[in-house]
């Protein structure tokens, strides 16, 4: 296998291929360490997520892929065709600095989208600012399902 990357420029959107194919190379240990948790041989895991491969995929491999790896880029290319986000809310405490540093994101990504719509007020959306605008809003959506897992999480320590 090589340890070249074969795709190297971080895309904003993946299709399934390449989130395969990243999820697979960011694993805890990279692709070997994945292979081996999946108990198939590490040559043809990284030939079948190869995003310059065309070989058909089993579900199967995706399935065992997503559930080893959980990784968000993986999980928004499945869903993203249907038009659904996918979201894994990470916990996110709610204590103070957690929440000001939360308030500091979503100020920045409020500025964003302004700042998007300004610049396309011509109702001439290009592709990639479109791809851009979903990366920001599921990020959003994402940090504020973290703060409700987070103080769901604190309710069951509460009261558990």
């Amino acid at each position: 296998m090589s340890r070249k990357d074969l795709l190297p420029v971080e895309n904003v959107q993946l299709n399934v291929r390449q989130a395969l194919y990243r999820a697979s190379r960011d694993y805890p240990g990279g692709q070997f360490a994945l292979a081996l948790t999946l108990g198939i041989s590490a040559d043809d895991l990284c030939k079948r997520v190869n995003p310059k491969d065309i070989r058909p995929i089993r579900p199967e491999l995706i399935e065992e892929i997503v559930e080893a790896t959980r990784d968000q880029r993986l999980l928004a290319a499945l869903v993203r065709p249907a038009g659904a986000m996918a979201f894994v809310p990470t916990v996110v405490s709610t204590g103070d600095a957690s929440l000001k540093s939360v308030a500091a994101l979503l100020d920045e990504v409020g500025a964003y989208v302004r700042s998007l719509a300004d610049g396309s007020a011509d109702d001439a959306w290009k592709a990639h600012e479109v791809a851009e605008l979903r990366y920001h809003a599921e990020r959003l959506i994402g940090q504020v399902l973290g703060i409700v897992a987070g103080a769901e999480l604190a309710v069951e320590v509460n009261h558990g």
